[in-house]
């Protein structure tokens, strides 16, 4: 069994006992979180493919931990002009185990 999410504007393929980096949510390690928005169901059934949400699923998570991802740099350069800036960046996750989809 396993359903399609919306979560934080991104869409993942979730099953049951696995984990998923999603962005950054709200909330400690050990927490509880449902995600309401689930665009497809498939399992024993059938499929079940909502307009655009299915009515009454829910998927229930845990979150795992926080963490940043790998460091990205931006790097800026006008050739001939004497301008380069450098900058890194690492974007915050949240490590979720999906616990049940109903």
């Amino acid at each position: 069994m396993y359903a399609i999410v919306e979560i934080g504007g991104h869409q993942f393929k979730v099953a049951q006992n696995q984990e998923i980096f999603v962005y950054k949510l709200d909330g400690n390690a050990g927490d509880k979180v449902n995600f309401d928005k689930v665009l497809m169901i498939s399992g024993d059934a059938g499929v079940k493919v909502g307009t655009p949400t299915v009515s009454g699923a829910a998927v229930s998570g845990t979150i795992v931990e926080h963490t940043k991802g790998d460091k990205v740099i931006v790097f800026k350069k006008k050739r001939r002009k004497g301008y380069k800036v450098k900058n890194g960046f690492r974007q915050s996750y949240t490590k979720v185990k999906i616990d049940a989809i109903a």
